[in-house]
């Protein structure tokens, strides 16, 4: 992979979230949470399970009703917090969340289709869907087979192209690598630098750090519902605590030696390697 700082552009805030606080009932799950997207980069959101992660993301695409309750959320500029997530999707942000979440009974092709539900210009979602295919030629492959019978990391990359057929400025992604053996992780990986040199942003949610920190260009540490680190990916890599709790040596090679016995072309879903 190429180094994400020779991608960094000079561009404007794509994303910016300024103090957010988000609430479950009267626990507060994020506190204060500020954050800056650029045009053009991967930003990858790291954190133990239930530092908040996910819930940013929820956030961000307003699938949690009357929230932020404090704080604003940005997008080119615009006010999106209370705003409706079918409008915020229309204003050009496509959310992958945790789990794949396809449509079984719906083909693949059928899939696709679906998500590009809010482009009207018939020409422009074919060529979309012809990047998609490029992405992952399995697709093409599997377009009249029913989703629900795809393997775990088929559905990933369907899920993925689905989003893509919104034709987003703004790609969320929520543990894309998620179940994935590490032959799929790495491809997982490459699609999404692909996507951000083709002019997409993608905020990414991920517990495989290093992999996660090799096509980020900035990143973020969550804790608790609060922001504790910031900086470039490459001063997240060399951020000791950063190192000890999310890339440690130990970690890495018990997940691999996991995997190593997992096939990445058979049907039925991936083995669940980050859980």
């Amino acid at each position: 992979m190429d180094s994400p700082a020779s991608h960094r552009p000079v561009a404007e805030p794509l994303l910016k979230l300024d103090g957010v606080e988000t609430y479950y009932g009267p626990l507060r799950a994020l506190s204060g949470v500020s954050l800056t997207v650029v045009q053009g980069t991967v930003t990858v959101i790291l954190g133990s399970n239930g530092a908040g992660k996910s819930t940013l993301l929820g956030t961000i695409m307003g699938v949690l009703d009357g929230q932020p309750q404090r704080g604003s959320v940005t997008f080119r500029g615009q006010r999106i917090d209370g705003m409706a997530t079918e409008k915020i999707v229309r204003a050009g942000i496509s959310y992958v969340p945790e789990g794949r979440r396809v449509f079984p009974e719906l083909t693949v092709s059928e899939n696709l289709k679906v998500g590009a539900y809010t482009v009207r210009d018939r020409q422009s979602t074919l060529r979309t869907l012809e990047r998609v295919h490029d992405y992952f030629p399995v697709l093409t492959e599997r377009q009249d087979q029913h989703a629900g019978t795809l393997s775990g990391g088929e559905q990933q990359m369907l899920a993925i192209g689905r989003a893509l057929m919104n034709e987003p400025e703004l790609l969320l992604l929520d543990e894309p690598s998620l179940g994935l053996a590490p032959l799929l992780v790495h491809q997982v990986f490459d699609i999404i630098s692909q996507i951000r040199d083709e002019g997409v942003t993608v905020l990414l949610v991920e517990q495989n750090a290093r992999m996660a920190l090799k096509v980020a260009d900035d990143g973020v540490v969550l804790e608790n519902g609060e922001l504790m680190v910031s900086g470039t990916a490459a001063e997240l890599v060399d951020n000791d605590e950063v190192e000890e709790l999310y890339m440690g040596a130990a970690s890495t090679a018990s997940t691999e030696e996991a995997a190593s016995a997992t096939s990445d072309t058979g049907d039925g879903d991936d083995v669940d390697l980050e859980s």
